[in-house]
């Protein structure tokens, strides 16, 4: 049997290709794909080839990915048919192509975590992550348990503590998880964005302050209403010039902390206007242990409707038109997150 995957590929671009589907190990689930978030930070750099040491071409693309379990392997005792699972990859090399995750394919599979605990086995990385959802839950929605995680559990990698001032930079739906998870925290929260439509979504999902920076100074902005400076300032643009501006905002051991990876890997830093003493953190790859580990907090957020899914998504478009999704998220004509849905 074949199906359907979507591939960049080593002479650039990316296209639907046909593969064969994957066959579970013993300790794995075959899964039906029913949705997959589209990652700008990820998924379009490596179509253009700018994704920080990744020349695993032709890859197949997707890491945010939902889907139920078709099939299991004669060892995977703790999973059931029917079972709606986060995180389903295709693992290794299929029919010529990498795994850049390849969760746009039509079919997966997941390890079952428990039996090889069970059975005292060391499961892979990403074992830990793929977890299982309420059988009802909207797999669209679903989508964006994995942005939540990966946001969630960068902030301790940040050392951003409860009670802090933060500066967010970008409101698109990796910023706007920050707000979230920030203002959860009690903190004070400053977002920044470049049109006022993106200011006043940031406002309704929680910020303190919204700075369109078209037409005001940021750095005036943050320093008449926090002369002290703040505690920290987060990149969730990839834009590296921000990081020289945090420079001139923060306080006596602020932080300046960059989310995802630059298509830019290198930038010219002055620390000329910083006080004596910061610290600029990196989280470009959060580690899928550490991610698993928000999952119970994610879940009861959304349980309590703290946070809606639906809110952070734009668009969703089904698998035969993802090639037009990548467009209108490159072109900046959705500016919250387009999910891909495996529709029947």
């Amino acid at each position: 049997m074949t199906m359907l995957g979507y591939a960049a590929l080593r002479e650039g671009g990316a296209a639907l290709v046909t593969l064969p589907m994957p066959e579970p190990a013993p300790y794995q689930a075959l899964v039906r794909m029913e949705a997959c978030g589209v990652c700008n930070g990820t998924d379009s750099k490596i179509i253009h080839h700018t994704f920080k040491l990744f020349d695993r071409y032709p890859t197949l693309l997707g890491h945010e990915g939902v889907g139920r379990v078709v099939q299991r392997g004669e060892k995977a005792r703790c999973l059931r048919e029917g079972d709606l699972v986060l995180l389903p990859f295709v693992e290794g090399d299929l029919a010529g192509y990498s795994s850049g995750w390849g969760a746009y394919c039509e079919y997966a599979v997941v390890w079952d975590l428990k039996a090889m605990l069970e059975d005292g086995l060391t499961p892979p990385d990403s074992a830990y992550a793929q977890s299982l959802l309420p059988p009802d839950m909207d797999p669209v929605d679903a989508t964006m348990i994995v942005t939540f995680r990966e946001v969630l559990s960068s902030i301790p990698r940040f050392h951003i503590e409860a009670g802090e001032t933060v500066v967010v930079y970008g409101a698109g739906p990796v910023g706007l998880c920050f707000v979230k998870f920030l203002k959860h925290m009690g903190c004070t929260v400053v977002s920044v964005d470049i049109t006022e439509e993106k200011a006043e979504r940031a406002r309704r999902f929680g910020a303190d302050y919204a700075v369109n920076s078209s037409k005001d100074d940021v750095v005036s902005f943050v320093r008449e209403r926090f002369p002290q400076g703040v505690q920290s300032v987060v990149d969730a643009v990839g834009v590296n010039a921000l990081l020289n501006e945090a420079m001139e905002m923060i306080d006596d051991h602020g932080k300046i902390c960059s989310y995802g990876i630059s298509p830019k890997l290198e930038m010219n830093l002055s620390w000329a206007p910083a006080p004596y003493n910061w610290s600029l953190t990196f989280v470009q790859f959060p580690e899928k242990k550490e991610e698993a580990a928000q999952h119970a907090q994610v879940m009861e957020m959304i349980r309590t409707g703290e946070l809606v899914p639906r809110d952070f998504i734009s668009l969703v478009l089904p698998l035969n038109e993802i090639g037009t999704a990548f467009d209108l998220v490159e072109q900046k004509k959705t500016d919250l997150k387009t999910v891909i849905e495996f529709r029947k």
